[in-house]
């Protein structure tokens, strides 16, 4: 990480292109690459997978839009 943030959204933009951690208020967690996201932070992810509770890839999604009202972390992917 860069001390080039100063907003929240700098810090999903320096992670775009690269693998996310997206964790839902229905306690899915989603890993893929962020392609897009917007001022609502809804998100874009590709060769996007479901993990379960041990880690391990519960299925795989491919292209994914989520919403980010549903939205309960973003981080980067382990």
């Amino acid at each position: 990480m860069t001390n080039d943030i100063e907003r929240p959204l700098d810090l999903l933009n320096s992670a775009k292109g690269k693998r996310v951690l997206v964790e839902t208020k229905a306690k899915k967690q989603i890993i893929g690459l962020l392609k897009a996201f917007d001022i609502h932070i809804n998100v874009v992810l590709s060769d996007a997978e479901e993990r379960n509770e041990e880690g391990q890839i519960a299925r795989k999604i491919g292209d994914v839009f989520i919403r980010g009202d549903m939205i309960v972390l973003i981080a980067p992917a382990p």
